[in-house]
């Protein structure tokens, strides 16, 4: 059979990111166990667009077949791409500079400070109803690919704090010493993958792929192994 297509914006780690020896992270090792499991081969495309939204574009062009890139299911997205069954539950988590604004341990105490977050993402809509309350002054958005900007930013000055998913921001946080994530759990979101509107044998096959590697245990062990305590798998979602 033909090779699996998975559309993907790196970096975005510990879900997609390059090392020296190839693409690494949790949607690669997941879609390269699934397509193995579909017997056909694996292909990482990379999206390089600013806007996260923009990724899905390329399943109706035709860039890629699937989109595997620690994906929120929304009912937008619902609306223009068919999703999987959820293979994760995160949610949003604020790091900040401990050294610049060491009073800020949450969501509560923005007062006043600028929310950097990627474009597309959605912690987006989150920060734009904490200014929309009043609970934060702005958001500053960066492009999907400047995330390491952003957070050389907590520390410049650029912005006071920065929303994504849990996983991201623990890994980013281990080598920055100055910067912490300071609250979990603002949101719960479930991820997964998408394929084109209508391509439901693509999607039947995944799906069926996915409850066989949920049953043996191998995804819970993958959701550990690269996600660790920001997310769970879907059945712990009660």
């Amino acid at each position: 059979m033909s090779t699996l297509r998975v559309g993907a914006a790196l970096p975005d780690p510990p879900f997609e990111f390059s090392t020296k020896d190839g693409p690494a992270g949790f949607d690669i090792a997941l879609m390269q166990r699934i397509a193995g499991m579909l017997g056909r081969g694996w292909e990482l495309v990379p999206y390089t667009g600013s806007d996260f939204n923009g990724i899905f574009a390329g399943l109706d062009d035709g860039s890629y077949d699937c989109v595997a890139s620690g994906t929120t299911i929304t009912p937008g997205r619902e609306e223009i791409a068919d999703f999987c069954t959820p293979y994760a539950i995160s949610g949003q988590s604020l790091v900040v500079d401990v050294l610049s604004n060491p009073n800020v341990r949450g969501i509560t105490d923005l007062k006043g400070l600028v929310v950097g977050v990627q474009q597309g993402n959605t912690s987006q809509p989150v920060a734009e109803k904490l200014v929309a309350d009043n609970r934060a002054a702005r958001v500053r958005v960066y492009a999907y690919h400047e995330i390491e900007k952003a957070l050389d930013d907590l520390s410049s000055g650029g912005c006071d704090a920065f929303m994504k998913l849990a996983p991201v921001t623990a890994w980013f946080v281990r080598d920055r010493p100055r910067l912490a994530v300071v609250e979990t759990g603002i949101t719960v979101e479930r991820l997964g993958i998408c394929v084109r509107k209508g391509d439901v044998v693509l999607r039947h096959a995944i799906d069926r792929a996915q409850a066989a590697l949920a049953a043996d245990g191998t995804l819970t062990a993958l959701i550990k192994q690269w996600l660790g305590a920001g997310a769970m798998p879907p059945s712990s979602d009660a």
